[in-house]
C-alpha cells in the first residue's frame, strides 16, 4: 500500500474520531446512559469487525493464545476512550474533548516513537520534532478558542 494511501486512510480515521464522539455522546444522551451507548457501539463495532474477519479469513484469531497478554490491553484502552468520550463530550463539548484527546495522542505517540515501545521502530524526539509537536498542539488549542 503506498504511503499516500496510508496517509489518506489515517486522515479519514482522524475525521472519524470527532464524529464518533458526537454520535455516541448524542446516543448516550438519548438513551440516558453513556454506558449503554458504549455497549451498543461496541456491539456494532464487533459485528462490523467480525464481518471483515470472515471475509479475510478468521484463522489468524487462533494465534491469540500465543501473544503476550499485555497486547490485549488495547481492548481496555478503547473501552476507556469510548466510555470517557461518550460521557464527557456532551458536558465539555466535542471540540474540547477531542482537543485533549489529540494532545494526549501527540504526547503518547512521541513517547512510543522515542523508546520504540511495543515493537515499534525507534524514532528519536529531536528538537525539530518536539517543536513540530508543540506547534501541532498549539494549533489544536487555537482552533478551540472562541
Amino acid at each position: 500500500m503506498p504511503t499516500t494511501l496510508y496517509a489518506f486512510v489515517m486522515l479519514l480515521a482522524g475525521v472519524a474520531v470527532p464524529l464518533l464522539a458526537a454520535l455516541n455522546a448524542a446516543l448516550g444522551v438519548r438513551l440516558g446512559s453513556p454506558v449503554a451507548a458504549a455497549a451498543i457501539l461496541f456491539s456494532v463495532a464487533f459485528m462490523a469487525s467480525l464481518l471483515v474477519l470472515v471475509i479475510n479469513g478468521p484463522s489468524a484469531v487462533l494465534g491469540v493464545t500465543k501473544v503476550p497478554k499485555h497486547l490485549l490491553l488495547g481492548g481496555v484502552l478503547i473501552a476507556f476512550y469510548v466510555l470517557s468520550i461518550t460521557f464527557i463530550a456532551p458536558r465539555f463539548g466535542v471540540g474540547n474533548a477531542v482537543f485533549f484527546v489529540l494532545l494526549g495522542q501527540l504526547i503518547s505517540a512521541a513517547l512510543i516513537d522515542q523508546f520504540g515501545l511495543f515493537g515499534n521502530p525507534v524514532s528519536p524526539l529531536s528538537m525539530t520534532r518536539a517543536a513540530g509537536i508543540g506547534f501541532m498542539a498549539a494549533g489544536v488549542f487555537v482552533t478551540q478558542q472562541a
